[in-house]
């Protein structure tokens, strides 16, 4: 088997999305968007809890960060 071929089939198996950079991706975990900001778990919870929070994405009780969103939040914040 190719190394390309064996690189289509690992992404198969574990899923493209997690080989997509954050930078590419429109939705992030909070892990995730922990990560690409560099605002900690814990405050970013407690920022989408607020049901205003334009950058929450809820898909059943999992919270998604919308990537675009929250660079406009933080672009607006002085501090949070």
């Amino acid at each position: 088997m190719e190394a390309e071929e064996v690189k289509t089939a690992e992404s198969q198996e574990t899923g493209l999305r997690s080989h997509i950079p954050f930078w590419m991706k429109s939705n992030l975990t909070i892990e995730e968007a922990a990560a690409y900001s560099g605002i900690g778990r814990h405050k970013l919870r407690e920022l989408t809890d607020n049901e205003n929070c334009s950058f929450v994405l809820w898909v059943g009780s999992k919270r998604l960060i919308k990537r675009r969103l929250l660079d406009q939040f933080l672009d607006n914040m002085y501090s949070i």
